[in-house]
């Protein structure tokens, strides 16, 4: 794993949650995992791995992502087995 992922997968499960993760490289984290990665509606993308499933939204006009879908990646990676 390279120190860009690696640091991007740290920042996913820092406490307390950080708000100044871009989601292009959560995006980038997720294609090294080898996440199946579909488009959806809008800004809906859905991500599948190891079995378990999820939908984001992208975020927009800003590219940091929000706390709360910080959280829910964060829950998607520990339900699919990675852990930092």
């Amino acid at each position: 794993m390279s120190k860009k992922h690696q640091r991007t997968l740290e920042a996913i499960f820092k406490q307390p949650v950080q708000s100044n993760v871009i989601w292009k490289d959560i995006e980038s984290l997720m294609r090294h995992l080898n996440t199946e990665i579909t488009e959806g509606e809008g800004s809906r993308v859905r991500f599948a791995l190891n079995g378990i499933r999820a939908t984001f939204h992208r975020p927009h006009p800003k590219k940091e992502t929000d706390k709360g879908a910080l959280v829910s990646v964060r829950r998607f990676l520990e339900n699919a087995g990675v852990k930092p």
